[in-house]
């Protein structure tokens, strides 16, 4: 493999800047009392688009789930290991678990776009605490987002095929260990 040097010196401690294109409202006000992941749970929720980005949202109504890519803007620290809310007992990797507590704090959740009115998206499986800031929205497509002989690391070891039955907040998860 050619692994250029030249890149790397170019971006390393670079500042690269986004601002966000709207704000994520939903009933979630503290990190503790979150869904750890939106396909367990059905909130309803809205992303308001700031006007000036409106026309972006033209044909997103023909889709079923959006990828949101967020700012954890109330992010506590930026690790490199953490203990993952389903594995409280081992540090890991925090490229290999999805805690806010990152280099980098950006957010990816898949929601269920359930309406549009102009710049405001009616949403579900809701896991961002409100006011949170939007980088993003990118369209779920089956064709080329599903994958088939997935391997999901540590998390197949934890034995959760029942998690949709708890209440998955890190509160409630650390009761659980």
């Amino acid at each position: 493999m050619n692994i250029s040097k030249e890149h790397a010196e170019r971006w390393k401690g670079q500042d690269i800047r986004f601002q966000p294109i709207g704000i994520i409202h939903s009933k979630h006000t503290e990190q503790e009392n979150t869904p750890i992941q939106g396909i367990f749970n059905s909130c309803k929720g809205y992303v308001e688009i700031f006007p000036e980005y409106e026309p972006g949202l033209c044909d997103i109504e023909s889709f079923t789930y959006l990828y949101l890519l967020y700012y954890f803007d109330r992010a506590t620290g930026k690790n490199l290991l953490e203990k993952p809310f389903l594995d409280g007992e081992k540090d890991r990797g925090i490229f290999a678990i999805r805690h806010f507590n990152r280099p980098n704090p950006i957010g990816l959740s898949i929601v269920r776009l359930c309406g549009v009115n102009k710049n405001i998206l009616e949403v579900s499986g809701l896991d961002i605490l409100d006011g949170t800031p939007l980088l993003d929205i990118k369209p779920y497509v089956k064709q080329f987002d599903s994958r088939e002989d997935i391997k999901s690391g540590w998390v197949d070891d934890r034995h959760i095929d029942d998690i949709t039955e708890w209440n998955n907040t890190p509160k409630e998860l650390r009761k659980r260990k």
